[in-house]
């Protein structure tokens, strides 16, 4: 039978999601506690490869099972031999036909960053951080352009694999609690380093060092070496992922961090 998974994970400790020689990704650690519930190898899909330090609050994965169990044991049974930093929150039987990447209609990732001069502790490798003021409303202003199907070359990593850059940005919003902002971005995908690549210059445009509509130059530009540097991957998260109606798997959906409640 194929089963769907629901994940939570710090990405810090991993080397990104993706299966590695060496072993230490979140993929193989997955697998490896599968293996033990299941009797034997276990191969896992997922909704969306996260890069290292990347966290997740609601991966999807999915997998064929060898052999029937409750669905209990793919919850508390895998949970019991995954490290600290990953947990396996809900599971649910699909149809033999569910993709949990090629289904997905939508994933949602949110980028959480702390502001101020000194940099934070308890949170750290959980936000990103950068010490200047940043301006809200400039930020929120040069989202606009980013919006709909656009070719998104400019915040592509050279690394990006995809076939096409083309994506179509359905959501795109900042608020800001106290010191902390919170970018939410929605798309039917993202490229390798789109999330973290647009971060970086909304920053150049909070801080005053480049003006709203320069976000829109860049996406028309299509030229990578004209925007902004990567920015750290410890506050970005991959917050949900959205399935038609009749392919949903029945998951919980994500638990919301104190952090960010």
């Amino acid at each position: 039978m194929r089963i769907a998974l629901q994940l939570e994970y710090d990405g810090t400790p991993f080397h990104g999601w993706q299966s590695q020689p060496g072993g230490c990704t979140v993929q193989d650690a997955l697998e490896r506690a599968l293996g033990q519930i299941a009797g034997g190898g276990i191969r896992t899909v997922c909704a969306g490869r996260t890069d290292a330090g990347v966290h997740a609050l609601m991966q999807v994965v999915h997998f064929d099972a060898p052999h029937s169990r409750p669905l209990n044991a793919w919850i508390r049974g895998v949970n019991a031999h995954l490290p600290a930093a990953i947990v396996v929150v809900g599971a649910a039987e699909v149809a033999d036909t569910f993709h949990a990447r090629f289904d997905a209609q939508a994933r949602t990732y949110r980028y959480l960053l702390a502001t101020g001069p000194v940099r934070p502790a308890l949170a750290a490798g959980r936000v990103g951080w950068h010490h200047q003021v940043l301006g809200l409303a400039p930020m929120r202003e040069a989202l606009a352009a980013l919006l709909g199907v656009h070719d998104f070359s400019a915040f592509r990593s050279s690394e990006c694999q995809a076939r096409s850059p083309v994506r179509h940005l359905m959501h795109a919003d900042i608020r800001q609690q106290g010191s902390l902002f919170v970018f939410e971005f929605t798309a039917n995908g993202f490229l390798h380093h789109m999330v973290r690549n647009l971060v970086g210059c909304l920053l150049r445009i909070g801080s005053g060092r480049e003006s709203p509509d320069w976000l829109g130059q860049l996406l028309e530009a299509r030229d990578r070496t004209r925007a902004a540097a990567t920015f750290a991957p410890e506050g970005l998260y991959l917050w949900s992922v959205d399935y038609p109606d009749a392919s949903r798997p029945a998951l919980p959906g994500p638990r919301m961090p104190a952090l960010i409640a």
